[in-house]
């Protein structure tokens, strides 16, 4: 962000110096052909999965500078069709939007307010499609069944693949290179969780190698040239645990912790570890505990990085975290599954609250911010 920000910049002053002219970022920056709504510069987008087999998945418009009313179903809003059946991810990627709807089994390509340019239809000999990443013009797609499928970000057209693994899961890119939880397979005997994250060159799609982790792993990061990653145990003796690689030092794992989920923004990594007690189920219990990682000190703090939260934040199901990169302020979004619209709690970057609203939809899975 920036870059693209010292480059429009420089754009600018070369042109004045032919003529006087007025640079508009936005308009240089912004693509909101065909909208059908006026959006402020600083939008935000939240993607919330709906409940599977529901077609009910949307995309919601919020203005964090609050200089534009929400919107709770922007897609619709702008292309008068469903965003489908289960809202999966969701990347800005060179001021364009892609969002994975795996249960519609497509990829879709959106400009900044929201109107679609291109689509990926996933082929049903192909595993369902779960997360993504983008890097030099291309978007890297993991799926079910062990394959990553590279595509041109422009025109969703297939560039490359790579074929091993089994139910490959989060994914980041680090300086050239891929790292793709392979998370666990299923077979007669039931289920077997793996302990295996590949790295892959992204130029070619070839295996580099494969680092054994910690059992299930799962969410996939990258902040400042270190990659964190998440995994989910085997449900039984071996629980969710947090571990940080560092690619520069041969590849070295440090625990982290405990943590259920995590974001990352500014040289932080933002964790919550989420308890829940099933032994009265239905009813359940929950209990969440925040922490956080400094990069640039290498230091654990184990104080929550909220300050005066609502209390009902401690005992609510969270599904996402997000950071918005131009101010630091953080957003924590909660579920109540199938029963109601998910919450988003706002909290600036010192971990002040600042508000809570309806996240216009069920199940936030995730939120991406332009400016």
């Amino acid at each position: 962000m920036q870059f693209r920000k010292l480059f429009f910049s420089l754009c600018c002053m070369m042109a004045l110096g032919v003529s006087l002219v007025a640079c508009s970022e936005d308009e240089e920056l912004f693509d909101d052909s065909g909208s059908k709504v006026s959006l402020p510069a600083h939008r935000a987008f939240i993607l919330n999965e709906g409940t599977m087999g529901a077609n009910n998945a949307t995309l919601s418009f919020y203005a964090p500078d609050k200089d534009a009313e929400f919107i709770s179903d922007i897609f619709y809003t702008q292309n008068q069709a469903k965003l489908g059946d289960t809202g999966q991810s969701l990347i800005e990627y060179n001021n364009d939007l892609y969002a994975i709807i795996a249960g519609s089994r497509y990829l879709v390509r959106m400009n900044t307010a929201g109107v679609e340019k291109e689509r990926y239809a996933i082929p049903e000999s192909e595993g369902d499609p779960r997360y993504m990443t983008a890097e030099d013009g291309y978007i890297y797609l993991t799926q079910y069944g062990g394959r990553v499928t590279k595509l041109d970000a422009n025109t969703l057209s297939v560039a490359g693949t790579f074929n091993g693994g089994n139910n490959l899961e989060g994914i980041a890119e680090c300086d050239g290179k891929l790292y793709v939880a392979n998370s666990y397979l299923k077979n007669d005997n039931g289920y077997q969780y793996l302990t295996e994250l590949f790295v892959i060159n992204a130029a070619t799609m070839k295996l580099e190698t494969t680092l054994t982790v910690d059992i299930n792993p799962n969410q996939v990061l990258e902040e400042d040239g270190k990659i964190f990653l998440i995994s989910w145990g085997n449900y039984a003796d071996k629980g969710y645990s947090v571990q940080m690689i560092d690619p520069k030092d041969n590849y070295k794992s440090i625990s982290l912790g405990v943590a259920t989920n995590m974001t990352v923004g500014d040289d932080m990594v933002y964790f919550v570890n989420s308890e829940t007690d099933y032994s009265n189920w239905p009813n359940t219990s929950t209990t969440n505990s925040f922490f956080s990682y400094n990069v640039k000190t290498a230091a654990v703090n184990q104080s929550s990085f909220l300050k005066n939260a609502p209390e009902e934040l401690a005992s609510s199901s969270i599904y996402m975290m997000s950071v918005d990169d131009k101010n630091g302020d953080i957003y924590i979004g909660v579920t109540f599954y199938s029963s109601a619209n998910g919450t988003m709690y706002r909290f600036d970057r010192n971990g002040n609250f600042i508000e809570k609203f309806d996240c216009g939809g069920q199940n936030p899975k995730t939120m991406v911010f332009i400016d």
